[in-house]
């Protein structure tokens, strides 16, 4: 369905079942999560705009992990050219609207999750509307005008923003939380403006496994946000050259002269 206001989270004590239990058996026995923690996954939401490459595998691990409710924002068609990164659809997809392939795929995988499908691509005007009823927002979308119509919604309904970007044989990752003040960034204290000219993947090209990659990592960074373990990513950028395998991990510096950081700062 497009659309959906349904509430965040529910206060109602969940209990597992025995098929649960199994399903989520290596997640319990971690003492970071148990059995506490995996209700608490499956009494929460994740939005994720794109179901491309790096969508298709946060999707993925998000439904195997038991998010209990994932909408998913995504208006293209499945071309032959995406089933070298994006993993979760099929040749015979091929002129599918992705997001119906996904909840298809998504459902055989995991019934215990609930999906809110969006067709209709994010915008500016929107933005709002979809972000508020999700704990935690993940960016898969190949464009700036979309990322920052995204950033700029998250901030003002206050939600964590997991954000990656793939070109090439790079990626990058980072988390933002600017609602919390300093020393947390916003996206525009990382991207100032959107650049004049984009380059898009048709032109550059995206060696595959990096999507998958990076999809994997925005998905773990999301339980960790949802469960409030390990440290954020809110503040540091990690950076992944594919080509020599070296990853660094960058402070990212919430900049004094961002308009939008202190508009949000005298709002509050």
């Amino acid at each position: 369905m497009d659309g959906g206001s349904s509430p965040t989270m529910t206060n109602e004590k969940m209990t597992l079942t025995n098929d649960q239990q199994r399903r989520y058996a290596r997640h319990i026995v971690l003492p970071e999560i148990g059995a506490s923690g995996q209700e608490k996954l499956l009494a929460s939401s994740v939005l994720v705009i794109g179901a491309g490459g790096l969508g298709s595998a946060a999707l993925t691990y998000l439904a195997a992990a038991g998010i209990g409710r994932i909408g998913i924002i995504e208006p293209d068609r499945v071309e032959l050219s995406n089933l070298q990164r994006q993993v979760m659809y099929e040749t015979a997809d091929q002129g599918r609207a992705k997001i119906d392939a996904a909840a298809d795929r998504l459902n055989e995988l995991n019934p215990d999750v609930g999906l809110e499908l969006f067709p209709r691509r994010l915008t500016a005007e929107n933005a709002r509307e979809r972000v508020r009823c999700f704990d935690v927002v993940i960016d898969g979308s190949d464009n700036f005008t979309t990322r920052f119509a995204l950033a700029d919604a998250c901030i003002q309904e206050k939600k964590p923003l997991i954000s990656a970007a793939i070109s090439a044989f790079s990626a990058q990752l980072s988390t933002f939380k600017p609602y919390l003040g300093k020393p947390h960034p916003c996206y525009r204290c990382f991207v100032p403006q959107q650049p004049a000219h984009e380059i898009s993947c048709e032109q550059e090209g995206i060696i595959g496994p990096l999507a998958g990659m990076m999809g994997c990592m925005q998905a773990l960074e999301a339980i960790k946000e949802l469960l409030a373990i390990g440290q954020s990513l809110s503040g540091r950028i990690m950076v992944f050259d594919a080509l020599s395998s070296e990853s660094k991990l960058l402070t990212l510096v919430r900049d004094p002269g961002c308009s939008f950081c202190s508009h949000l700062a005298n709002s509050l």
